[in-house]
């Protein structure tokens, strides 16, 4: 069996964490977000794999080819490698790729890791600089500490999933977007930059935690803790324009539009569009926002009214679009033909190779000096695991003997080269 040498020459870098290593044992979808967006801006993520891969990998249309859509949707710009935790070969090759990394991100419960002898304790013994980031479910202060979860737990637990039943005067509900997992994930990505900073400037490494919960917590109360802000507490939770149930895309004569009107100039051009001016001087509920927030119920059904009479093309005729937010709703469907979209090539057709064409969105932020590449496309599991530890400094007779073990597994020669 022959492997690159220590030497071999990887894809060049690109986009401003070019040069930064990712140790990336992360699954399903907060961590995966997370070291995404981190290989998106340019950084080398090592995603580690157990044997039997990311659950995600089998979810979906060519789920039995290890790369289902959700799995597609969060993991390129990766290198995969398996390594066995459960074998002591298979813990001391990790903490060797730990000697030159510089973030090693993780979903695991700590105490779980540090039984397998990879918490930070022992990796930073190995290297001070390392960034050591653990995505758990909750503070490990509390008493919820060892509890697992989910995106829907703690949609409930943090008083989402009410709230949107209270808003829309149902029973409650999750909302159908893994929005816990992907917030967490997006704060984890600016954590560990904030991280990687704070290291320029001292030297040192840390470990850090970033809990789900307690980070989901300001998410939800930023809006709802409203009159319970204050002590004695000025009226009830809930910010009344977002939790009204008449908060919602409004029908046209020939479709659903996203009609604000919130400030004062909005009220004033949307009631002279429909020859109700008047209100602004008779009616005591346009006084002011805080008269209007009061108020919104009934506002928000005016407005339903009123743009229940004209097409939606009318309405964007009728209202400036430059100085009230007026679009029309998207579907799924028609969202991949948004003509914006369209001119910016946010939607990429990349050709995959082992599942063929993949479409991808694109990197959303725009760089003037260090604009990120696409540099590997989602990888078959252990697509990597020889060619990573070649360049951390394994011999060939090292990484032949780690396999044989099955502490390391390495992707099939038809991978390799699909």
């Amino acid at each position: 069996m022959t492997h690159p040498t220590s030497t071999s020459v990887t894809p060049p870098p690109g986009g401003p964490l070019a040069g930064v290593r990712v140790l990336d044992l992360t699954t399903v979808f907060m961590g995966p977000s997370c070291t995404q967006l981190l290989g998106d801006l340019g950084a080398d993520v090592i995603k580690i794999e157990a044997p039997g891969g990311d659950s995600t990998r089998a979810i979906g249309p060519s789920g039995e080819l290890g790369l289902g859509p959700l799995f597609l949707g969060l993991n390129r710009n990766k290198r995969s490698i398996v390594i066995d935790l459960k074998q002591p070969e298979g813990v001391q090759t990790l903490l060797r790729l730990a000697e030159s990394a510089d973030v090693f991100a993780t979903n695991v419960r700590p105490a779980a890791m540090r039984r397998l002898g990879v918490g930070y304790e022992q990796l930073s013994a190995r290297n001070r600089r390392l960034i050591y980031a653990s995505m758990v479910g909750f503070s490990q202060r509390g008493p919820y500490a060892g509890k697992a979860a989910f995106d829907d737990m703690i949609q409930a637990a943090t008083g989402l999933a009410a709230a949107v039943g209270r808003g829309s005067g149902g029973e409650p509900r999750y909302l159908p977007i893994t929005i816990a997992d992907r917030s967490v994930g997006l704060y984890a990505f600016g954590v560990i930059s904030a991280a990687l900073y704070a290291r320029e400037r001292t030297g040192a490494g840390q470990s850090i935690d970033i809990p789900m919960f307690e980070t989901m917590v300001p998410y939800v109360l930023g809006d709802h803790l409203y009159g319970h802000t204050f002590e004695p507490e000025q009226g009830d939770f809930g910010y009344p324009r977002l939790m009204s149930p008449n908060r919602k895309p409004y029908r046209t004569k020939d479709g659903y539009v996203c009609c604000l009107i919130y400030t004062d100039r909005h009220w004033e051009i949307f009631l002279r569009a429909v020859g109700k001016a008047d209100l602004l001087q008779s009616d005591p509920r346009f006084k002011d926002i805080r008269s209007r927030t009061q108020a919104i119920d009934a506002l928000y059904q005016l407005v339903e009214a009123e743009l229940s009479q004209r097409t939606t093309a009318e309405w964007r005729a009728l209202l400036p679009e430059s100085e009230i937010p007026i679009f029309p709703m998207h579907t799924f469907e028609s969202l991949l033909g948004d003509e914006h979209l369209e001119s910016i090539d946010f939607f990429q057709r990349t050709d995959h190779p082992v599942v063929g064409k993949v479409l991808e969105t694109a990197v959303p932020s725009e760089w003037s000096g260090t604009p990120p590449v696409r540099r590997h496309p989602v990888p078959t599991l252990g697509q990597h695991t020889a060619q990573v530890l070649a360049e951390s400094g394994f011999s060939a007779d090292e990484i032949d003997r780690l396999i044989a073990h099955g502490a390391v597994r390495a992707a099939t020669t038809a991978q390799k080269q699909a």
